[in-house]
């Protein structure tokens, strides 16, 4: 029996099932791997993925110009899911704000801190917006 063997980059282009066959996590991981890349491109050092407390979380905890960055990240297959930032509710920002504090408290982190957002679409995992500063 043969297998292929993808390795799969930030942009590049995946197998047309290549998404269904990936669970939900594998899926989040992947954008969250792809969005790193895209920040880190941007000069900004990746210092967590997947930072994980009881009732709070956060994708990616990065650092640029001396600013902390908590960064959601939303994946969407295509545009008929809608936007994935549109799934950035009040609610949402709440537990955003919560969790960067969590991650705050427990790191003694007294510098500047930013929420953000990046959002990544289709089956090539492509950054189609990233918001560096959410309300």
């Amino acid at each position: 029996m043969a297998y292929a063997i993808y390795t799969v980059v930030a942009s590049s282009p995946l197998p047309p099932c290549y998404n269904e066959l990936m669970n939900s996590v594998d899926i989040g991981r992947k954008a969250e791997r792809a969005a790193s890349v895209y920040l880190e491109m941007r000069s900004y050092k990746i210092i967590e993925r997947n930072w994980r407390r009881p009732r709070c979380e956060i994708d990616i905890i990065a650092e640029k110009d001396s600013v902390i960055y908590f960064v959601e990240v939303k994946y969407r297959r295509s545009d008929d899911q809608g936007g994935g930032l549109e799934a950035i509710t009040s609610t949402k920002l709440k537990q955003m704000r919560y969790a960067a504090s969590s991650w705050m408290a427990e790191t003694k982190w007294r510098g500047a801190s930013q929420l953000a957002a990046i959002e990544l679409s289709g089956p090539s995992f492509t950054v189609t917006s990233f918001i560096d500063n959410v309300f």
